[in-house]
């Protein structure tokens, strides 16, 4: 087995710099063309280290906003190595912790990159000091974990920062993986377009990919037609840790599934049906219905541009159903046509777009019909809308509100959390019951409520609040709070 390039994740909390540092790293203008400033969809970029005699690492850009926590975990779970991008001057934030969960699910080794130290509220030992609280332990403050401290914008300690990496990945001897001959990779994205078909985009983990293999996931099958770099120029082959685009798969596989490629179609299917015995099946499709047990439901049908996006909105959705009575009725890859209203109409569903288009044809008969349209390219402004529009369209939705933050341990009953509200007004001193999606956990109350380090009476839907609660079992992130 040959030792191969690292493949690397760049992964914290939204606007923490991720892909700006990559911006920086691979001189292009990513950062600008992202749509509010982050980045939707897992992309992979090849990068060379002159400084290293040109050895060359593999990108992994992981989007920060607390939807795309899955696709965070598909960047932990193809990488060899993370970077944990924390700002100096905002420090440890929930899609940090978020990113060290799945950091550590997958035991992958770290390196912490101190960015925006060129801020004036840079403040990089209180940043240390968080990390710390979030047991990331660095060298010289009692750990062992390396940390570079750096300006993205700047480019102040990006090329000491590859050097870490490139160290790192001495010490962990990383070796390409051949299983039963096969090419064999990471799905990262998955789109249709409109004029070259499905476009799969992966990193190959072992073996040579070609033009013209067998290829196969435990979703999907095909034949590749054409293979790209990641530059988008057309290649015969593709080496070890060499992102890629390929074109000729029949139909899109899911983002993470492992893929298997090689000339050998009957080593293609043994891996693929090995792959397959390993992974159990937990996610089902929602039958489409337009009443829950008789209660006042709001179907939905969700476009997205990618299938890694439509899965972010499917997990918006289902943390928002908690509170608001969202029911998803449809959900498919694609702009959103004339046909997708009209076969959703019997449902008298709302259409729910992420990054999409929307054609003239679809506007005309959502006008004439009324049949709503909620869509952006930025993931909580469609959070935004949605609450908005949910609140006024149900009589009967109580106040609720999304758990972001734990602070410290619990005491007794007691605990400090924060989180956003998503249908108000929350008042102060009020009785709530905690849900994790569909299912009540247990009872309590808030004994205060603040905003900005201030006491307030009550808070409105989109304030991001901190309480002192009790309750009768511990709060976590990602329950809802639906108060009396």
């Amino acid at each position: 087995m040959n030792t191969r390039p690292p493949i690397v994740a760049v992964m914290g909390h939204v606007d923490h710099g991720k892909t700006t540092l990559l911006d920086y790293i691979r001189k292009t203008a990513v950062a600008e063309r992202e749509a509010g400033g982050i980045t939707q969809s897992i992309g992979a970029y090849e990068i060379t280290h002159p400084p290293a005699g040109g050895r060359k690492i593999t990108f992994i850009d992981t989007p920060g906003h607390e939807a795309f926590s899955n696709m965070r975990a598909y960047g932990a779970k193809v990488a060899d190595i993370a970077i944990l991008v924390v700002a100096a001057d905002d420090g440890v934030k929930p899609q940090t912790k978020d990113a060290l969960i799945h950091i550590r699910a997958e035991k992958i080794p770290f390196v912490v990159a101190i960015n925006k130290i060129d801020k004036p509220n840079a403040d990089t030992e209180k940043t240390k000091n968080d990390l710390a609280q979030a047991e990331v332990f660095l060298e010289g403050r009692g750990g062992n974990i390396s940390f570079q401290e750096i300006s993205a914008k700047q480019g102040t300690g990006v090329s000491e920062l590859l050097d870490h990496i490139l160290l790192v990945a001495e010490v962990e001897d990383i070796k390409e993986e051949t299983p039963h001959g096969c090419a064999s990779g990471i799905v990262t994205s998955a789109r249709l377009d409109p004029r070259r078909g499905i476009i799969v985009g992966g990193i190959i983990r072992g073996g040579t990919l070609a033009q013209g293999n067998t290829i196969g996931t435990i979703s999907a099958s095909g034949k590749v037609r054409t293979l790209e770099n990641f530059l988008g120029k057309q290649e015969k082959e593709l080496k070890p840790s060499a992102p890629c685009a390929i074109i000729g798969f029949e139909s899109l596989p899911k983002i993470g599934e492992q893929f298997f490629a090689g000339s050998d179609a009957m080593a293609v299917e043994k891996a693929v049906a090995e792959d397959n015995a390993k992974i159990k099946t937990t996610k089902a499709q929602q039958k489409a219905r337009t009443e829950v047990e008789g209660e006042e439901i709001i179907p939905l049908v969700l476009k997205a541009d990618e299938s890694a996006s439509l899965e972010a909105l499917e997990g918006l959705i289902q943390k928002l159903s908690a509170a608001l009575p969202l029911v998803v009725v449809g959900a498919s890859v694609g702009d959103i046509h004339e046909t997708d209203l009209k076969n959703t109409e019997h449902a008298a569903a709302v259409i729910i777009g992420f990054h999409v288009k929307i054609d003239k044809a679809a506007h005309n008969v959502s006008d004439a019909r009324k049949i709503p349209i909620i869509s952006s390219n930025i993931i909580y402004e469609l959070e935004k809308e949605l609450v908005a529009y949910a609140s006024k369209a149900v009589s009967k939705v109580l106040p609720s509100m999304l758990i972001l933050a734990v602070f410290g341990g619990r005491k007794g009953r007691q605990q400090i959390i924060g989180g956003r509200v998503l249908v108000g007004p929350v008042k102060n001193q009020s009785a709530f019951e905690m849900w994790h999606e569909k299912r009540k956990i247990c009872a309590g109350r808030i004994l205060n409520m603040q905003s900005e380090r201030k006491d307030i009476a009550e808070a409105n839907a989109g304030q991001e609040i901190g309480l002192s609660v009790e309750s009768d079992e511990p709060i976590k992130v990602g329950n809802t709070l639906i108060f009396e």
